[in-house]
């Protein structure tokens, strides 16, 4: 079982690396009390694997004394778990900033007298947990695409996993453009197999289809230009934090060219190294 505790200064971004972390597969607890840590950790262990990655984020408002804290982590490894910490921080100016654009009250300033030593009182705080973080994470300068990057390189353990998975999708434009696509585009400018009479019942999916389409020179230029677009818009979306992409190729039926389009693009994003998944939802009808 693979346990991350998340603490930290208020304002430095523990809510959003959750976030993070859940869409890499964690379940997250927020503020969860300290003295409850240990029988939650127990209670994932009965789930016999339900619950094999856990992120407990705990910050000022839950910690009131770090011996119970380090109690409680100790009493985690007695159980043959493994935990690690993760502190998020910022410099005292960007958490001002933060608490200053949001309007929001800082845990220790809740008159709202004096934010800037309330700031720099919790630092000095929680100064016990950062010195045995595993991880400390400075959000000062961090987009949330980076932020998402740096929680991927330290916790997730497998070099197949990606952070942004893409769906390529093949649609016929007969049965409606689907909502749930990011970019569409339209490919019944390209050669039609349905034409062609030992091809008509096949689909795009079949080697002879794909060849016909991809002889001619235009389906070739056209899906080159679709790699050189993806290959620059993917890190451009990381970067802002998407980690789900739907493509969608429709050409009239949803049987021939968006299939083979769908392929053939989702073959090449899967060699720049992002996870790809294929739907094609009229191939059927």
């Amino acid at each position: 079982m693979d346990i991350i505790i998340v603490s930290g200064l208020s304002g430095a971004g523990k809510s959003r690396a959750a976030a993070v972390l859940e869409d890499l597969g964690y379940y997250c607890v927020d503020n969860i009390p300290v003295s409850m840590m240990p029988k939650f950790v127990e209670l994932c262990l009965a789930t016999s694997g339900r619950y094999e990655r856990v992120a407990l984020v705990s910050d000022v408002r839950a910690i009131t004394d770090f011996r119970e804290l380090f109690i409680a982590l100790d009493d985690i490894s007695d159980l043959g778990c493994k935990y690690s910490i993760l502190f998020m921080e910022a410099k005292t100016e960007t958490i001002v900033k933060r608490y200053k654009e949001t309007r929001r009250k800082h845990p220790l300033d809740p008159d709202g007298h004096d934010l800037l030593a309330a700031v720099e009182k919790e630092r000095e705080y929680m100064a016990p947990i950062k010195n045995r973080a595993d991880h400390v994470i400075d959000t000062t300068n961090l987009t949330l695409g980076k932020l998402q990057r740096t929680l991927y390189q330290n916790f997730v353990a497998t070099t197949s996993d990606s952070p942004m998975t893409v769906t390529c999708m093949s649609f016929g434009y007969k049965n409606g453009v689907p909502i749930e696509a990011d970019l569409v585009f339209d490919v019944r400018f390209l050669p039609n197999p349905f034409y062609v009479p030992e091809l008509k019942e096949r689909t795009g999916l079949d080697s002879d289809v794909s060849e016909y389409i991809f002889k001619h020179e235009v389906s070739n230029i056209f899906a080159d230009k679709i790699k050189d677009l993806m290959s620059f818009l993917l890190p451009q979306y990381i970067e802002e934090g998407k980690h789900n992409l739907v493509v969608a190729f429709g050409c009239t039926g949803g049987h021939h060219r968006s299939v083979a389009l769908a392929a053939k693009i989702g073959e090449a994003v899967s060699n720049m190294g992002y996870t790809v998944e294929y739907r094609h939802r009229d191939i059927e009808e």
